[in-house]
């Protein structure tokens, strides 16, 4: 359990102590007024739609024991209240500060992990290999940003060994800082792909906000690292001492013989001398990729690869994550959590070698993509003709892009069929789903397309 004194927090944050005791201790902290527990410390951060200073008060009822905060009104309406209060400039500067100060309390190695895509499912892989061997804390979910990983890091306890974050990122910077807090002893690196380059403008710069992981890396850091990847291939051999680059085509650390099945997928580890069958109970060619940067991770750290073997058959996907729901004579594949254009290629791919009578395709729109949404919507499109998809239904404003393609592309236009809204989505589907059909569903997180999902769960019996 995560315990600090006040005097700690005041030092970390080079804050100002109003009142209160420095010798007062908070066990937890929270940034959440409605999910404050008893005694921990309320730190209000400033949202697109919200202020958390409004809800200090409402941290205090529900148990906080302390409070920081940076608006000038609330040191004075809370000297009547039984609670520690800091004052500092900037909360989210705070909690920062806060993260890094308790994180260098433990002296155990941080494996971190970004990418354009890949990230969340490499780094549940990687914690169950290393979960062969030690006690490990990982970002849960997808906290991977600048609350979600200082949260990941306050639940850092004596009997954690080794911790492995997830690090995202829309601009440049936030990884700068996501790494300052860490201090990783390795880096991973998934992909180079267009997430995010409404802000960023390039791939190029892309992989300039990404390797900014590895910034000051020294002789004793490691850089996993695709060596199938056009973009990484391009890090210079200047940041570290020890790179493992793996790969299908590329990279020493190689996957051979690959074999796809409905539900998994099979391929031969070449690495040096080494031989070994990996099975994984998961489909898509980019699952080998993320096992991959898995294994480099478990050869680093003394994993057997007998045990690492047998922690990736046992891996199973996150919620909504290509997850292959089977109803009655159909499948439906849940891939709804997010998109991006590589991520929509993988979910087509394992749509694509799924055998079935037809092959249905529910793809939402991507955001984020700025002024290559249209081009990348129209890739998709392509995609969808050339991979022989049966029924093509699109949700959304730039989704149709998808489907004008599809149509340029070969596929007949009674076959594709154009929806403003999930609702008008779900109406199709109830006319046309067969037993036998397999149906993917896709987008990004903002479509909501979990609410076609779950027509179809209810609809199939």
């Amino acid at each position: 359990m995560m315990e600090l004194l006040i005097d700690e927090i005041v030092r970390a944050t080079e804050g100002k102590l109003i009142k209160g005791s420095l010798k007062d201790k908070v066990i937890g902290i929270s940034t959440d007024s409605r999910k404050v527990k008893k005694d921990e410390l309320f730190i209000p951060l400033k949202g697109e739609k919200y202020d958390g200073e409004d809800f200090v008060k409402d941290a205090i009822d529900k148990g906080a024991i302390a409070v920081i905060t940076a608006r000038l009104e609330n040191v004075e309406c809370l000297k009547d209240f039984s609670v520690d209060v800091i004052y500092v400039n900037e909360t989210l500067e705070a909690l920062h500060k806060i993260a890094s100060y308790y994180r260098k309390k433990f002296n155990i190695p941080f494996i971190a992990v970004t990418g354009s895509s890949g990230k969340t499912t490499t780094k549940d892989m990687i914690a169950q290999i290393l979960s062969k061997k030690y006690k490990v804390l990982k970002t849960e979910g997808n906290f991977n940003n600048e609350i979600g990983l200082p949260l990941t890091i306050f639940n850092l306890e004596d009997t954690h060994q080794i911790a492995v974050v997830e690090m995202g990122m829309s601009g440049f910077g936030e990884i700068r800082r996501l790494k300052n807090i860490a201090e990783p002893q390795v880096a991973v690196f998934t992909n180079i792909g267009v997430a995010h380059i409404e802000k960023l403008g390039s791939r190029e710069n892309i992989l300039k906000a990404k390797t900014e992981l590895i910034e000051n890396f020294k002789e004793e850091n490691v850089i996993v690292l695709n060596a199938d990847d056009d973009m990484l291939s391009k890090i210079p051999l200047k940041y570290s001492s020890k790179y493992y680059r793996y790969g299908i085509k590329s990279g020493e650390i190689k996957a051979c013989d690959i074999k796809k099945g409905e539900k998994d997928i099979k391929y031969t580890l070449k690495y040096k001398d080494l031989e070994k069958e990996i099975k994984l109970s998961v489909p898509g060619i980019h699952n080998v990729y993320n096992s991959l940067a898995a294994i480099c991770v478990g050869l680093e750290f003394g994993i057997n690869v007998e045990d690492m073997a047998e922690a990736l058959k046992d891996f199973q996907p996150g919620k909504m994550r290509l997850n292959i729901i089977e109803k009655g004579d159909m499948k439906i594949i849940d891939d709804v959590y997010n998109a991006n254009p590589d991520s929509m290629k993988a979910a087509l791919s394992v749509l694509r070698d799924l055998p079935a009578k037809r092959k249905i395709a529910v793809l939402g729109d991507m955001l984020e993509l700025g002024e290559y949404a249209v081009e990348a919507h129209k890739e998709i499109g392509k995609l969808v003709a050339d991979s022989h998809i049966d029924i093509l239904i699109t949700s959304g404003d730039m989704s149709k892009y998808i489907a004008e393609e599809s149509k340029v592309c070969g596929m007949k236009g009674n076959n594709i069929f154009v929806c403003n809204t999930n609702e008008e989505v779900n109406e199709i589907l109830k006319d046309i789903i067969k037993e036998g059909d397999s149906i993917l569903v896709k987008g990004s997180r903002g479509m909501k397309m979990e609410q076609i999902v779950q027509f179809l769960q209810e609809r199939v019996k």
